[in-house]
């Protein structure tokens, strides 16, 4: 139901007094920023309470016209800018507030005309006690491919000109969005790692310190607990020293080799790798990857509907997966045979959830199928069970399922190692937007079941072995 609604018929009913400031602020605190400001006409009561949230969110993109122009002119920007910048200060201006505000989520243009307005407003509030914790993002809507090397530079010193103008907003940051910035002329582990000394979680787009450099992150003091690498130009990413790293997530690497060594990472337990294979790439073993890390406990492997960029391996990857929980297996290309992903069962004994995604695109068939991509060749991984099972694996989890032989024989032989698997979730194809429009004969012509044909799919996966639930969910996307 709208809140705003919800809110409205508790005017009706009378029973506004009887909500106290907390519940009201929960309320608001779900809503948008641009929301939670309308309520402020319901009555007196309410004229207060957004000045009241403890957490706020100003978003640029909240404030572009609609409908947008693509892509997005200059002067929409400035013109998003300029709302943003009175709204910021409406709301973290010290005369205004009733109260301190826990964290700001401030999502901004790097337009040099508005940040000399909002970055005083946002260090008087830090200087002043009044803001605690601030998430920035500095977005970009320039396609990545029509920057230079010469705008990355500029856009890194423009960046490194606004932190060192106000550097309490260096103090108090705790999550950092960057993208489209070339630091190679400065020194981006000074700025990130020595000066963002309360910074938790840094996400990097397009980012780099010079075309296939190595980047060295050694920070014992440091707070990190979320890093995230999106197709930064990095040779090699060595974290040398992240005692608080928790999360670590990178796609799509330019390396020719192994994307990223572990050094001294003793937190970290999740570890997700997303890349579709180039032609210019070489597999690599993962548990020369993984050498160093102790704790991994949920992995997320990624391969984007290309050939995998890993090299064949089982007993390597013991060490590696002696805590792990749960793997996921993702962009598997639907004609592939996927019984090869056994191998990662045999190292991980502990393993309680698996989770593969079939990958079947019709954005990416025929003519719409990019040059640089090698031809697809089906995994040949020679396999050796020695009799293992996965004794503490509950759910399997297929996303993509089509009653395919390989996947079927797949099936049959998690039931054969896994004799306390209590549940299977065979799920349709999730199309993504390119997909939709485009003619459906480019898909592969099986399909996910219909009603009908369900008791047959049951049949062949017992096939006269134990039943675990089967759970049929074709249209599953539909209700993300």
């Amino acid at each position: 139901m709208d809140p705003l609604f919800l809110l409205q018929q508790l005017e009706d009913e009378d029973r506004l007094s009887m909500l106290t400031d907390d519940i009201l602020l929960s309320v608001l605190g779900r809503v948008s920023l641009h929301m939670a400001v309308r309520t402020a006409v319901l009555s007196t009561r309410w004229r207060q309470l957004p000045w009241l949230l403890p957490e706020l969110s100003i978003d640029v993109e909240d404030f572009l016209s609609v409908p947008c122009t693509e892509p997005l002119e200059a002067n929409d920007m400035e013109e998003a800018m300029m709302s943003l910048t009175k709204a910021t200060r409406g709301f973290v201006a010290d005369q205004k507030r009733g109260s301190t505000i826990s964290s700001l989520r401030l999502k901004l243009y790097l337009i040099n005309t508005f940040l000399c307005e909002v970055g005083p407003l946002v260090c008087d509030a830090i200087d002043n006690g009044l803001l605690k914790d601030l998430d920035l993002t500095v977005l970009d809507e320039t396609n990545p491919l029509d920057r230079s090397d010469e705008d990355m530079l500029q856009r890194a010193q423009e960046i490194d000109t606004f932190f060192h103008a106000y550097p309490s907003v260096l103090h108090c940051l705790t999550k950092l969005s960057l993208k489209n910035a070339g630091f190679d002329k400065l020194d981006m582990h000074h700025v990130l790692f020595d000066c963002c000394k309360q910074l938790k979680h840094l996400s990097l787009c397009y980012c780099d310190t010079g075309t296939y450099s190595v980047f060295k992150i050694d920070a014992p003091n440091s707070k990190l607990c979320v890093l995230d690498i999106d197709k930064c130009r990095f040779e090699r990413l060595e974290l040398v020293c992240l005692p608080k790293l928790e999360m670590f997530i990178c796609t799509t690497w330019v390396s020719h080799h192994v994307p990223v060594i572990f050094g001294f990472v003793p937190s970290l337990g999740e570890l997700e790798l997303s890349c579709g294979k180039l032609y210019d790439r070489f597999p690599f073993k993962l548990s020369e990857l993984l050498h160093g890390t102790t704790s991994i406990h949920s992995l997320t492997l990624d391969f984007e509907g290309e050939n995998l960029w890993l090299q064949p391996e089982m007993e390597e990857l013991c060490t590696a997966f002696n805590k792990l929980k749960k793997l996921s297996v993702c962009g598997v290309f639907v004609e592939f045979d996927i019984l090869w992903i056994t191998a990662f069962l045999v190292a991980a004994p502990f393993i309680e959830k698996l989770h593969i995604q079939v990958w079947n695109h019709a954005c990416d068939a025929g003519e719409f199928r990019g040059d640089v991509y090698r031809d697809r060749s089906t995994p040949q991984w020679e396999m050796r069970f020695n009799g293992s099972e996965n004794r503490l694996l509950k759910e399997l989890e297929i996303d993509g399922f089509r009653a395919l032989e390989q996947q079927f024989l797949f099936i049959r032989s998690m039931l054969e190692r896994s004799p306390n698997l209590q549940k299977i979730i065979l799920r349709g194809d999730d199309q993504c937007d390119d997909c939709r429009p485009l003619d459906a004969s480019l898909l592969h012509p099986s399909k996910f079941p219909e009603k009908d044909e369900e008791e047959m799919v049951v049949e062949r996966i017992r096939d006269g072995i134990f039943s675990p639930e089967i759970i049929f969910d074709e249209d599953w996307s539909l209700s993300i």
